[in-house]
This record gives C-alpha cells, structure tokens and sequence, in this order.
C-alpha cells in the first residue's frame, strides 16, 4: 500500500492529540536515527510536519477552551456557607 500525501493528511485529521504526538515522536527517532534514504527522510519530514500541525490545531483549541472557561463570570458555589 502506497501513502500519498492525500491519503496522509486524511489520516491526519482523524488522530487525536496524543496519538498525533506519539508517532510525530517516532518519525523524530527515526530521522534521527538515520539510515534512510533521501526520499524516505523526505517522506517522514513530510508526515513529521503534517502531526505536529495535528498537535498544534490541538493545542490551540485547549487553550481556547481553557481561555473561555476563565473569561466566564464565576458562579457561586453551592454549600459555600453564605446561608
């Protein structure tokens, strides 16, 4: 099975944080690792840059969530004594 660039940022889209995370990590070894011919070291570059766009997207949106969260007024509590 061949892995074109479509079919990698599909499988892209669907991956979660950690899973983006954990094979971005794994492209990293083995780049590092070395031993690799140049396209292959092109190809994992490639889908290196795909996962950490997955990660960042991720990122961002935990941080616009926590964001909102800390904008909203603060409602008080239940059982906090003020009865």
């Amino acid at each position: 099975m061949t892995d074109d660039g479509t079919t990698a940022a599909a499988a892209t889209g669907t991956l979660g944080y950690e899973q983006a995370r954990d094979e971005l990590i794994e492209v990293v070894r083995r780049l590092e690792a070395g031993g690799t011919t140049l396209e292959e070291s092109l190809a994992l570059w490639e889908r290196g840059e795909e996962l950490a766009k997955v990660c960042r997207r991720w990122l961002e949106g935990a941080r616009a969530r926590l964001d909102a969260a800390l904008a909203r007024p603060k409602e008080p509590s239940e059982g906090s004594g003020t009865g």
